[in-house]
């Protein structure tokens, strides 16, 4: 268990320089920028093709670092180029705003698959656990200290890299499907909750809701006001795949107690050989659970995306969660197709 009676800025030994990567194979090492983002999410592609097959980065999730204030490129960037000046390497380090019980700092990129195996990764992971040393340690936080990266099953080579420097698996979340020619069980609800479609305007009211019943989620934090207004807001969500859980308390006012959100990419279709609708948020609050709200939000999501043409509904959910999460989506109806690994290094 972390000892926490010292400030996390006491317990990280982190570099007052980062390490300058060298290696044969990499003719400049710079920070991204923002011209990049077009040759980062190529190189996100075919790291894809490689290690999760079925699905695709969205070229607005790599593009987005560029905007959060919270990432600052010059320093939490990293890309590699060869002696042809294409990019080979990435790497992304960004500490997680939102700290309640946690500080965390998100490990992201790769190495182009056929440069692999020469030592490029390595040097990468270097750099970005010293650069996330670098920022834990300017937390006095008395928290818990997370550096975490997560990979897919199918890629072993990058859980070997990440046990060779401390990283340790922790958790694993499952990829389910549900086929939507399957039937749909009708849920009723109880008096004085009803289901709604989502619309911008009640984006504040959902946003506090996630926060507050994902508290109790492995590491999960509040979600900054900008990382969540760029999903909402993003060109992958859908509004009319969204629903939103709301209860009729004593005294007549209403509140958000449940909801379920979605995207569609359209790219991940070709790779998956399937239509599906992705659903990146379910959630119902602490208080509220147990009424069938989430069998019901589930239930409207199905119908709308089986409605739309698509073939499968997809999520992801933590084997372990401690709220029978993945009791629950098996009941009605989910299978899992795979699985995503998490790793952390704690201080």
């Amino acid at each position: 268990m972390t000892d926490v009676t010292t400030p996390l800025s006491a317990r990280v030994n982190a570099p007052a320089q980062l390490p300058v990567p060298e290696h044969p194979d990499i003719a400049l090492w710079r920070p991204a920028s923002r011209a990049d983002i077009d040759a980062i999410w190529q190189l996100e592609k075919e790291i894809g093709r490689a290690d999760h097959p079925n699905y695709v980065l969205e070229r607005e999730d790599v593009g987005e670092a560029f905007d959060f204030s919270f990432v600052d490129v010059a320093t939490d960037t990293l890309v590699g180029f060869d002696s042809q000046n294409r990019l080979v390497a990435h790497g992304l380090v960004v500490l997680q705003q939102g700290q309640e019980t946690l500080v965390k700092s998100n490990l992201g990129g790769g190495v182009l698959p056929e440069m692999r195996g020469r030592g490029i990764g390595r040097q990468l992971l270097n750099w970005q656990v010293a650069r996330a040393k670098q920022q834990l340690v300017t937390s006095n936080k008395l928290l818990p200290g997370w550096i975490v990266a997560s990979c897919d099953e199918r890629a072993p080579q990058t859980s070997r890299l990440y046990e060779r420097v401390g990283l340790a698996c922790t958790r694993y979340f499952l990829s389910l499907d549900r086929m939507l020619s399957d039937p749909i069980r009708e849920v009723e609800l109880s008096d004085g909750i009803r289901l709604v479609g989502y619309i911008p305007e009640l984006s504040a009211a959902v946003h506090a809701a996630r926060d507050a019943a994902f508290m109790d989620h492995w590491s999960s934090q509040p979600i900054p006001d900008e990382s969540w207004n760029s999903y909402v807001s993003g060109p992958s969500f859908v509004d009319a795949l969204s629903f939103v859980a709301i209860a009729t308390e004593p005294g007549g006012s209403e509140r958000v107690v449940g909801f379920i959100m979605s995207t569609v990419n359209e790219e991940d279709w070709a790779a998956a050989g399937y239509r599906n609708s992705y659903i990146g948020l379910v959630g119902v609050l602490s208080g509220w659970r147990g009424r069938h709200i989430a069998q019901a939000l589930l239930a409207a999501q199905l119908a709308a995306s089986r409605a739309a043409g698509h073939e499968r509904a997809t999520l992801d959910v933590d084997s372990a969660s401690p709220t029978g999460a993945l009791d629950l989506y098996t009941g009605m109806g989910f299978f899992a197709t795979n699985r995503e690994l998490a790793y952390v290094l704690e201080f």
